[in-house]
């Protein structure tokens, strides 16, 4: 079997996971069969559809378009990084398929099977940093082994067809971007590991309190016994006795959180009062949704505790920046 890494735009959301599936762009090219097992026809047509495509680019989408429909085979592993730091694998179960009613915008499809979903933080950041490629579609080959170790895969032959003629035509803003994201994504991995090791679950409450009042908050850290699900109470008044008055539950977890620990937080609440559940990872579908029809309830994942640390970082204490020692760099912004 070969191993493949995919990436796939922000605004597929859930659904290459709720539909199992994993798809590709180019919708103006219509259903790719038409063009056979031939790369020149590929590239004829991306060219005459998209002629704003710079001309070194070409090679490299029709080589993602090609190994999409022709090289993936049945019983391959499918590599998917999912935009809330979480790892997904799965194997191939379909044949290409042309879905001209997807509403992403991905219209070329592959049947999936999922058969695990793992946080950023259980891989090396050298795992993480391959399935970082400029490609949209790749082969993963140095850390294959310790991808197919998380689904029970170790040993499994490969036959890697993959033409590496693509990977020479990738274009400077295509690897630029790469190198922007991979630096933001290990700088964000490395925060969220340091955090998960150094902290334990009473330290990581504190440290939540102490980016709130970095925000401008006064918080107080609860007893660690009888807090009935409360780890910290925040206000903006010095005494506390004003609302509105936030109530917070911390967790330390990579993994997900899930609708029941987020109704517990709910259920502490009381008139005026405002719920905030902060962990490391992410938080389940129906947590998410639960969050959207609750305006007192707000879910703090670890990409956004990421962005509260890197926004207030010039006014964390002494003790907080040892731990997570960061230097500004200026990365290019091709979005």
């Amino acid at each position: 079997m070969n191993v493949w890494g995919i990436h796939m735009g922000e605004k597929v959301g859930s659904s290459p996971l709720d539909k199992n599936y994993i798809g590709i762009g180019w919708q103006a090219l219509g259903n790719l069969q038409k063009y056979g097992k031939s790369r020149e026809q590929l590239k004829r047509a991306l060219s005459e559809e998209f002629p704003e495509v710079k001309k070194g680019a070409i090679p490299q989408n029709a080589g993602v378009l090609f190994r999409f429909v022709n090289e993936i085979k049945i019983g391959d592993i499918v590599i998917y990084p999912s935009k809330d730091r979480i790892i997904n694998i799965g194997h191939v179960i379909g044949e290409y398929s042309f879905v001209e009613t997807d509403e992403h915008g991905y219209p070329n499809h592959r049947a999936i099977e999922w058969l695990a979903s793992f946080s950023r933080s259980e891989f090396s950041q050298s795992a993480l940093n391959e399935i970082g490629s400029a490609l949209t579609l790749f082969s993963v080959k140095s850390h294959r082994n310790e991808f197919l170790s998380k689904v029970g895969l170790v040993g499994a032959t490969t036959e890697s067809s993959s033409n590496m003629e693509d990977v020479e035509y990738v274009d400077d803003d295509s690897v630029t971007e790469s190198i922007s994201y991979q630096a933001e994504q290990t700088t964000e991995d490395f925060i969220i590991k340091q955090l998960h090791a150094k902290l334990d679950g009473y330290e990581f409450e504190h440290f939540v309190a102490h980016i709130l009042e970095c925000m401008g908050y006064k918080a107080r850290v609860t007893s660690k016994a009888g807090d009935g699900g409360v780890d910290i109470i925040a206000h903006k008044d010095e005494l506390g006795f004003e609302p509105p008055i936030i109530k917070v539950q911390c967790k330390k977890s990579v993994s997900s959180n899930g609708e029941p620990e987020v109704n517990q937080l709910l259920g502490a609440l009381g008139e005026g009062e405002y719920g905030l559940f902060v962990n490391l990872g992410s938080y389940s579908r129906p947590a998410r949704l639960l969050e959207r029809n609750k305006s007192k309830l707000r879910l703090i994942d670890g990409d956004e505790l990421v962005e509260l640390v890197l926004r207030y970082y010039a006014n964390l204490s002494p003790k907080y920046r040892a731990l997570l020692p960061l230097k500004q760099i200026y990365v290019a912004d091709l979005t």
